[in-house]
């Protein structure tokens, strides 16, 4: 079996850290000059095999820091125990920013980033453990965009991690394949946790609460892939009442402030055995593109899918919610319908649908959404004609779709 490298570092010059080369920055004290520097040199010699240990204490840096090689291990004492903090960082953005496979990041915290806290790019077989990103100061337009960040990765595992603060999304895992997030918390977040244009995701046993939006399935267009087959189930999301504050123009501000699980131009995905409740504007959003209010400058793929499709929402237990929706269209709407003290049905679906694909004024079996949640409501809003003609007719949705087979990880339960 090979041996595996264990690379120690040291916390101050009097440990035996060397202190040649330039001065310390002007930001840190010579302790934290001396274990950036060291911790720096271990990033960038690692070679597979090699565990990098972050010590316990509180360790300010003011550079990001950069993995290029497979293999690696970084590991924490723990999230409470080993933190790395950005307060005064001058080159970044990110916190850690990783190029690599076979990586696993475990037991530590990241704080303060002027961008991202943790990106993982183009990788496979990512771990990501025990991991905490947050951003002392409360949600913040200027805070970073993403907390936790695999992006065209493949074989993902995120668990038992938590992110606050981010002003895009918490927990993130974009244009990747089979990924499992677990046992997380999100919170403060403008979106939780948000799966974006990948592949074969299960969402499973976190806790999104105090976010603009809890849990998001989207699929965005002009990326590398477009997403399928994503099960959203045994998660508890509720009051994710936080007042937007996204950067303007960002995708995630379309986002109303009261959303538990939103699906917006997805398919395949399923929403089931979840605790969903006291979210303001709906517990539930299923959406088309044209709902976002966001459209890219350079024009749209041809190919891209703007519609959800092939939705299937059972067995949830929902309360609450409704009552308070976001933006004047949908506060007018819901006094229209359902009176001042009245609130929407738990599940809100804009009405855009592909009306080139209808089979008897349906879209085809496969492609349906069909909620199974016994006598909960759901509303369509006909957003496609400004909500002119919304609808609570339930018998539209009742029907079932195959259900999704669970997500599989090579080398791991």
């Amino acid at each position: 079996m090979r041996a595996i490298a264990i690379v120690a570092v040291c916390v101050a010059a009097a440990a035996g850290c060397s202190r040649q080369g330039p001065s310390r920055p002007a930001g840190l004290t010579a302790a934290d000059a001396a274990f950036q520097k060291q911790l720096q040199e271990q990033f960038l010699d690692a070679k597979p095999g090699s565990v990098i240990e972050i010590p316990p204490g509180k360790h300010a840096l003011d550079r990001v820091l950069t993995l290029r090689a497979n293999g690696v291990t970084v590991r924490g004492a723990g999230a409470d125990k080993s933190i790395l903090t950005f307060t005064n960082e001058i080159s970044g953005p990110e916190g850690i920013l990783v190029y690599g496979s076979d990586f696993t990041i475990e037991n530590l915290s990241i704080e303060d980033t002027k961008g991202d806290g943790l990106k993982i790019n183009d990788g496979e077989n990512i771990t990501i453990r025990g991991v905490r990103v947050a951003w002392s100061g409360g949600p913040k337009t200027s805070n970073g965009a993403y907390g936790i960040y695999p992006v065209r990765s493949r074989n993902v595992l995120i668990e038992d991690s938590s992110s606050w603060g981010a002003s895009d999304a918490g927990i993130y895992v974009g244009q990747s394949t089979d990924v499992i997030v677990r046992r997380c918390h999100a919170e403060q977040n403008v979106a939780g946790i948000e799966i974006e244009n990948t592949i074969h995701a299960d969402v499973y046993d976190n806790l999104a609460t105090g976010n603009t939006g809890g849990i998001l399935v989207f699929n965005m267009p002009n990326l590398s892939q477009p997403g399928h087959s994503t099960r959203v189930f045994r998660n508890k999301v509720f009051k994710n009442n936080l007042g937007s504050f996204a950067a303007k123009g960002a995708a995630v501000a379309s986002v109303p402030a009261g959303s538990g699980v939103v699906v917006n131009s997805n398919s395949q995905v399923e929403i089931f055995d979840n605790d969903i409740a006291d979210n303001q504007t709906a517990n539930v959003i299923i959406s088309a593109y044209f709902s976002t209010n966001y459209y890219n400058k350079p024009g749209i793929d041809p190919h891209y899918d703007p519609y959800p499709r092939a939705i299937f929402i059972y067995d949830n237990r929902f309360s609450g919610g409704g009552d308070s929706p976001d933006a004047l269209e949908l506060k007018t709407l819901k006094v229209t319908m359902f009176g001042l003290n009245g609130h929407f049905p738990d599940i809100v679906w804009d009405g855009y649908r592909d009306e080139k694909n209808l089979v008897n004024g349906q879209p085809p079996a496969a492609e349906r959404i069909c909620i199974r949640n016994g006598a909960v409501g759901v509303l369509n809003a006909d957003g496609p004609h400004q909500y002119k003609n919304p609808s609570t007719d339930a018998t539209p949705f009742r029907c079932e779709l195959p259900k999704l087979p669970a997500v599989e990880l090579a080398g791991r339960t």
